[in-house]
């Protein structure tokens, strides 16, 4: 853990959860696994708060607690993970997907269970059907069984997934006394990372829910307050058959979802549409049969890419073994073959793309930070591994002043590196040769440090903008409540006029300019998250195949 993503996960944590749960989870990053005591202690937060906080983090699934190091009967100790803290940058991209794919009542569903940390599957049906009501005309609802539906086949495709249960380790470790260390260790695989289908069998089960009915609208007058809160007491008392039963959002198959997005654009931009296509039917019918740390995928043949083609894709099969050829042979390697049989057995490379992937990420970084020059040369050296300066002045035919200059600027950057072979033991400089290269994965390291650098001072600027014009912010809102009331109970237009003159117009352009500026940040951050993704994914699918 650096230093940047601290500080990315303390910015983070204060934009979502406030200040106090700041402080909490940023001194645990920074302190480990720590007890309440230790927590009160070093931060000065009182108990209260402290407790609060903590809950906050362990519903969100970014704290996780196990019994203390000193055995049985010692306080139980927090700790956070800043992965977890991370993915909060992420939701915009989880909900706009869901939403491509399962429409608004998918896009309601994951928003829930984002903002909550996890719900049980009956009141996250209530919750997104009364909100979906809400947006409907008068006289029509939605239907729980609508909303049950989507929430299956989200379920179904592993994007939710069953919460473990956390009596685990407790269990474990009340049962076991006597050896304390015994029941500390598997309670830290049970509580830290979501829990794999083969760990734990219920994992994507949907149990059976008896939950009829419609959603419901709020109530606009102040009156109806107390009958809302008794009405709403009184169907938190009804028992549904999923009491206990919570569910969370499965990160990891969101990420192979746009892990797979990825490798279909990138074959789409170098190549065609077809040929996207091709290679996103392979992985469509592969994706139950890889495992998320897989190299490639299972092979399949010709006959079986061919028959699950789109029907809209009217092709002849020799049009399809061309393609398919053309893949295998392009320098890119995403697709690979494995076989003869069957028309030709083929994989689809799964982390020679994400490499490649990285590697145009680090050529483009380069171009647009130093030009296209120092990224003619930045790719020579990636194609040739080790060059002398000589070879690269003549390789890429730059002159050899501005070559010279290009590489001792890139070598400052620590985006190339100079390998020193010496012909003598003595390192003398004119018996040695001194050779430029690239490393691609430390390399894409410290690229992904920049990310979260750059990503963390957006945030800052963002918050600080708002801050700037907290005032005019909240002046807005205020008028926009009254307008919305007004409307609600029928207004006259000279009403809705008068009140919307309460802001000027040079206050209206103040607005204006301001909200073209966050939403420039907000798209800034959204683009530099996807840069954080290639670069993360490539980095762990080197360390899963080392």
């Amino acid at each position: 853990m650096t230093a940047q993503e601290v500080r990315l996960c303390g910015l983070l944590l204060r934009e979502h959860f406030g200040e106090v749960v700041e402080k909490v989870g940023i001194h645990l990053l920074r302190g480990g696994a720590q007890n309440i005591r230790i927590i009160i202690h070093e931060t000065g937060i009182s108990l209260d708060l402290v407790k609060k906080s903590l809950c906050v983090l362990v519903q969100h699934g970014a704290c996780v607690f196990s019994s203390g190091r000193k055995g049985a009967g010692s306080p139980t100790e927090y700790r956070t993970s800043c992965d977890r803290i991370l993915r909060i940058l992420r939701y915009p991209r989880y909900i706009y997907t869901t939403k491509t794919l399962y429409g608004d009542t998918g896009e309601l569903i994951i928003e829930e269970l984002l903002q909550r940390g996890h719900m049980t599957m009956s009141s996250t049906v209530k919750t997104v059907a009364d909100r979906l009501t809400q947006n409907m005309e008068d006289g029509h609802c939605m239907d729980y069984g609508e909303v049950s539906n989507a929430f299956s086949k989200l379920v179904e495709t592993h994007f939710l997934q069953r919460c473990p249960p956390m009596v685990v380790a407790g269990a474990a470790a009340s049962a076991a006394p006597a050896t304390p260390a015994t029941p500390g260790t598997p309670a830290a695989p049970v509580s830290t990372a979501p829990p794999l289908p083969e760990s734990f069998p219920d994992c994507y089960k949907v149990p059976h829910v008896t939950l009829v009915g419609r959603g419901k609208r709020q109530l606009c007058s102040e009156d109806g307050e107390d009958q809302r809160n008794a009405k709403k007491a009184k169907m938190d008392s009804q028992t549904h058959g999923d009491e206990g039963i919570c569910w969370q959002v499965n990160f990891e198959r969101f990420h192979l979802h746009f892990r797979d997005q990825a490798i279909i654009s990138a074959v789409a931009n170098k190549l065609d549409q077809t040929s996207s296509e091709i290679v996103r039917t392979m992985l469509r019918m592969s994706e139950v049969t890889t495992s998320p740390t897989a190299t490639c995928t299972k092979p399949l043949s010709a006959n079986e890419i061919f028959r699950s083609l789109p029907p809209s894709y009217n092709i002849a099969r020799p049009i399809v073994d061309q393609y398919l050829t053309l893949l295998v042979d392009d320098p890119m390697e995403f697709v690979g073959k494995a076989g003869e049989s069957g028309g030709g057995m083929y994989v689809v490379n799964l982390h020679r793309a994400l490499t490649n992937l990285a590697r145009a990420t680090l050529e483009s970084v380069v171009q647009e930070r130093f030009g296209s020059r120092s990224a003619r040369i930045f790719r020579l050296l990636l194609r040739k591994r080790h060059l002398e300066q000589k070879q690269v002045e003549d390789f890429a035919m730059i002159p050899a002043k501005e070559a010279k200059d290009m590489l001792y600027t890139l070598l400052a950057q620590n985006l190339v590196q100079l390998q020193e072979i010496p012909k003598t033991p003595d390192f003398a400089p004119s018996r040695t040769f001194y050779l430029y290269t690239v490393n691609q994965l430390p390399t894409a390291r410290m690229l992904l440090q920049n990310c979260y650098k750059t990503v963390a001072n957006l945030i800052e600027r963002r918050l600080f903008e708002s801050k700037e014009s907290k005032r005019l912010l909240e002046k807005s809102q205020r008028i926009e409540a009254i307008l919305a009331s007004l409307q609600a109970s029928g207004a006259e237009p000279e009403q809705l006029t008068e009140v919307e003159e309460m802001i000027t117009a040079t206050e209206k352009q103040q607005l204006e300019a301001l909200r073209l500026h966050i939403n420039k940040l907000d798209s800034a951050e959204n683009q530099v998250d996807e840069s954080i993704f290639l670069l993360e994914s490539y980095i762990n699918s080197t360390a899963s195949t080392s």
